[in-house]
């Protein structure tokens, strides 16, 4: 799952880009109003956290600039502490969920599941596909009860497929959301990962589509 980070201090910028990586995420940063704006509108992402304190462009800006242009994306807001009519602007202005600085990390990471499970239809923190669990709170993988070792982007992969379990995924929408926006991308490698992940969790776990890509049946 891909992330978009808009924070303008760079310490806490940091801090919130470690702590995501950590948890299995792939993260983008932006410094200011501006580069998010355009990230946002030019990048697909699962989620965004955005401080409304930017440089050049505000971030309730950014939201409504976003919104308009049909950006759905679900955004974690982030607001000084007591700046309660931020918060308020922020929900109207668009926002999914706004957090007072400042604020334990675990607080930010669950959050931060609770809206991507709820952008996807997921109704449970934990995600089972017949006998394949994943538990995004622990970046744990199990098939049939024993524990899957599985690398970052293969994680990725997995993630993402089944968080949108019986849909069609496309290998350029596989691309965008395991790779982050500064990577040189290669779409043939999303194939690579396929096919690891189908030798550890079974062949016929994750199903080829011709033509369109990749799925995983709810009831696999």
């Amino acid at each position: 799952m891909k992330v978009l980070v808009v924070e303008d201090e760079s310490p806490l910028r940091e801090l919130l880009a470690g702590s995501l990586a950590s948890a299995g995420y792939v993260v983008d940063c932006a410094e200011n109003g501006e580069r998010a704006d355009f990230l946002g509108q030019t990048e697909t992402y699962d989620a965004a956290i955005l401080d409304l304190g930017l440089p050049e462009v505000d971030g309730l800006t950014v939201l409504r600039h976003w919104r308009e242009a049909g950006v759905r994306i679900p955004v974690l807001i982030l607001t000084a502490r007591g700046s309660w009519h931020e918060k308020v602007l922020g929900i109207d202005g668009g926002a999914d969920d706004y957090m007072s600085k400042p604020f334990r990390m675990e607080e930010v990471l669950a959050r931060l599941r609770a809206l991507i499970r709820r952008a996807t239809g997921q109704l449970v923190p934990e995600l089972q596909c017949g006998p394949v669990s994943l538990d995004p709170r622990t970046s744990r993988v199990t098939c049939n009860g024993a524990p899957v070792k599985l690398t970052a982007h293969e994680f990725r992969v997995l993630s993402y497929l089944m968080h949108h379990r019986g849909r069609v995924v496309s290998q350029g929408e596989l691309t965008e959301h395991i790779y982050a926006q500064d990577f040189d991308r290669d779409s043939n490698t999303v194939e690579v990962f396929i096919g690891r992940l189908r030798r550890k969790l079974g062949s016929t776990f994750i199903e080829t589509v011709r033509g369109m890509g990749y799925r995983i049946e709810v009831n696999s």
